[in-house]
């Protein structure tokens, strides 16, 4: 397979699948003319890497989850750790829009909307510290 068919059977752009390619998740074989040649294999590491990052791990986490999904020795703690410490950081992450939302309900709450100047969502963003 082209890149264009790998492409288009695992949903990545070109460009990602060069990226990849670039930072050593993929080796494709290359043909005398030095064009790409995709086995399934390849396609199949782009799936996964595809669902992955769509999961949000991180390129370092897609390496070490394709390390250790390619390992028959793997141990699936190693798996679990991963993916616990990728949750902790989603959980983060949402606590912290929750937080915003908090304070923009209250900003746009407290905002009468009318014709005055007077607007407590920019006295609070113009406020130090």
């Amino acid at each position: 397979m082209n890149i264009g068919d790998v492409a288009d059977r695992s949903g990545l752009p070109a460009n990602t699948i060069r990226y990849y390619e670039e930072i050593g998740l993929i080796s494709p074989a290359r043909d005398n003319n030095g064009y790409r040649r995709f086995a399934e294999q390849d396609l199949h590491k782009l799936a996964f890497l595809a669902r992955a990052r769509a999961l949000g791990f991180t390129i370092e986490d897609c390496r070490a989850l394709l390390a250790l999904y390619e390992d028959d020795t793997r141990a699936s703690a190693d798996v679990k750790r991963i993916a616990r410490d990728h949750l902790r950081r989603i959980e983060a992450k949402i606590a912290d829009l929750r937080a915003m939302q908090d304070t923009l309900t209250e900003l746009v709450d407290a905002c009468a909307g009318d014709a005055r100047p007077d607007c407590p969502i920019l006295r609070d963003l113009g406020r130090e510290g």
